[in-house]
């Protein structure tokens, strides 16, 4: 039986969570660092990284384009760049890795070649049409016949600098991949955000601090505005942080079971902005009544997870970037939430409320969720489990995307879990 088949059925905690849990590393910060230690010139030593599908898709390709990667134990790696990137001998298949694909689309551009950028039938219903239509500002010649991957860029190894206007309601993955290929440009870019400015910035200063890492010179000098220098990657000893995302979960495993997990890192420590779910997190069980989720989009599962036990109702706004994720993580949301009680959650645009009821501990609800292959949904509604009896996840196995032992964790912090038809 294949592991799309496979259910995950989870009891109640018996009690307080507590435990020491070691973090994977950051998947955002992984290929980011990934992508610019390939584009670098010499060595670079990266410590701390995710080991997930994700990244293993990130690995394969930069190998496929010439890049050198030694694997020196679970969490490390030598990679080798020369400042360039070679047409590889068939198509990169991504799976439904978003960060690769996207990041990738825009490297090719340093090919002087073709390269094919495709992945797996969810991936290939993830818009992309937006960054191909910038790549062709630059001069780059990429195609994408159904505004979605697979897309086909025709390089010559080069791009136009300059003025690159970007829309601010585009995914911040676009403005990375681009932000990440101006650096290897011959002259000085200047991105500017139409429309005011980027709603998920938190995640272009992640970008930037990769960038800068490994030497480049990058500004913001208005909220509008990013300004690269050229001038390419310089190889380094970079350590990735752990995954603020995956931190989530188990705060919110210690709010809703009173428990005490210790993680390694206090949520100051973190600079991925998914670190700010931490604050309405510890404000359970009278989370605010609004959260908006712009700056911490990966945090909002768990968030809404943990707001159907909490004592008041709580809308989720800014968060219409959710729904081209690995799915639409708004419908996912109020589908499992209303399995779970009918009238649990409700979507009102791009808003989803979800209707608190702290009544809901300790209560019998059968409820088999469907995890859209979504690594985030599973591991969210796995903390429904925590505290409804007759929780199961279908497909728990795509946790492997970002948190490929995340079963394991909660079963050393004393959940029971038993997953059939592996």
């Amino acid at each position: 039986m294949s592991s799309t088949s496979a259910i995950a059925r989870i009891t109640p905690a018996a009690g307080p969570l507590s435990g020491r849990v070691t973090l994977p590393g950051s998947k955002s910060v992984t290929n980011r660092a990934l992508l610019v230690a390939a584009l670098a010139r010499g060595k670079s030593r990266l410590s701390g990284i995710l080991r997930s599908d994700d990244t293993h898709h990130m690995m394969v390709a930069l190998r496929a384009m010439g890049v050198e990667i030694e694997e020196i134990d679970a969490t490390t790696l030598i990679v080798t760049g020369t400042g360039s990137l070679l047409a590889p001998d068939g198509p990169l298949f991504l799976g439904n890795a978003g960060t690769a694909v996207r990041f990738l689309t825009a490297a090719a551009a340093l090919v002087d070649g073709q390269v094919t950028v495709t992945g797996d039938e969810h991936m290939q219903k993830r818009p992309i049409a937006p960054l191909v239509d910038t790549l062709r500002r630059l001069g780059v010649a990429a195609s994408s016949a159904t505004g979605c991957p697979p897309v086909v860029i025709d390089g010559t190894g080069t791009f136009e600098t300059g003025d690159i206007a970007v829309s601010g309601q585009l995914s911040s993955q676009y403005i990375s991949a681009i932000m990440m290929l101006a650096a290897m440009g011959e002259d000085e870019s200047r991105i500017r955000i139409e429309g005011g400015a980027i709603g998920a910035v938190g995640y272009l200063h992640i970008t930037a601090a990769v960038m800068r890492a490994f030497g480049a010179t990058v500004t913001f000098p208005r909220t509008d505005l990013i300004v690269i220098e050229p001038g390419g990657y310089v190889a380094t000893d970079y350590h990735v942080e752990p995954d603020a995302s995956a931190a989530t979960y188990l705060w919110a495993a210690e709010a809703l079971t009173g428990g005490r997990i210790d993680i390694g890192t206090s949520a100051r420590d973190f600079n991925q902005p998914d670190a700010a779910a931490y604050v309405p997190i510890v404000a359970f069980p009278r989370m605010p009544d609004v959260i908006e989720g712009s700056q911490m989009q990966d945090a909002i599962p768990t968030l809404a997870v943990l707001a159907a036990f909490s004592e008041t109702p709580v809308r989720f706004t800014g968060i219409g970037n959710l729904r081209v994720k690995e799915c639409d993580r708004i419908e996912a949301l109020r589908d499992g939430l209303t399995r779970i009680r009918s009238d649990l959650a409700t979507v009102e645009g791009d808003d989803l409320i979800v209707h608190g009821d702290p009544k809901l501990r300790g209560a019998h609800r059968p409820a088999r969720i469907d995890s859209y292959a979504d690594h985030r949904i599973a591991m969210c509604f796995a903390l429904a489990g925590l505290l409804v009896d007759g929780i199961e996840i279908e497909d728990p196995m795509c946790v492997s995307k970002t948190f490929p032992d995340y079963w394991d964790v909660l079963r050393e912090l004393g959940v029971r879990i038993k997953i059939e038809g592996l």
